[in-house]
């Protein structure tokens, strides 16, 4: 099985001048897969201005530069993916925006069904949650670890868990199969900084 890689989310609300030197300094601190830029109700105007800030720091790090929920934007700036949740679009309106070659995820909830949908669809990953309380976003939907393993078992696609995860909770599901662990308010509010909460994600990672 490969390793579980991070997978960091920014807050729903950035300064992006601020958040510019947080994102670098996480970065910093070890091994990421992707980062998500996750702005709720903004205007694309602002969400491009911060795409076109961050993105460099990502790619300069070998980080896959995502964007939550706007996939216009994504191809416009030429981001490497979008996420879009069951409300957002259907996922193949998303792709025929993106394109064959971007990466295009899909929240799927704690649904074993919508997750099936999504990757006979052709998504490049799936993402289960919320497996923990969290402040980022309100949760109406519970996932349990169990999913994780069901899925990382029967299916290639890979599977991120996400939702209220922190250096001291993410054993577990690492164990359980996820290939992503998605982390946003448990790095950018650890008390040691973001730098030393991804140097510690990935020394849990390397442990397991």
């Amino acid at each position: 099985m490969a390793e579980t890689r991070l997978y960091l989310i920014s807050p729903p609300r950035i300064n992006v001048e601020n958040f510019a030197e947080q994102l670098r300094n996480a970065l910093e601190g070890g091994d990421v897969a992707s980062f998500q830029l996750r702005l709720k109700s903004v205007p694309d105007v602002e969400i491009e201005r911060a795409a076109k800030a961050l993105m460099p720091i990502c790619h300069k790090h070998d980080v896959a530069f995502l964007i939550n929920d706007h996939p216009k934007v994504a191809a416009r700036l030429k981001a490497d993916g979008v996420h879009i949740g069951q409300n957002d679009m259907p996922y193949q309106e998303a792709r025929e925006i993106v394109g064959p070659d971007s990466i295009v995820g899909v929240t799927c909830h704690n649904s074993r069904h919508l997750a099936m949908t999504a990757g006979e669809a052709g998504a490049d990953y799936v993402a289960f949650g919320a497996f923990f309380p969290t402040d980022t976003k309100d949760v109406s939907h519970v996932a349990d670890k169990e999913i994780l393993g069901w899925w990382a078992e029967l299916f290639e696609v890979p599977c991120v868990a996400i939702g209220g995860i922190t250096v001291d909770n993410c054993r577990e599901l690492i164990q359980a199969g996820a290939d992503f662990i998605a982390v946003s308010g448990g790095v950018w509010n650890h008390p040691d900084g973001p730098k030393e909460a991804v140097r510690q994600f990935n020394q849990v990672i390397s442990d397991v």
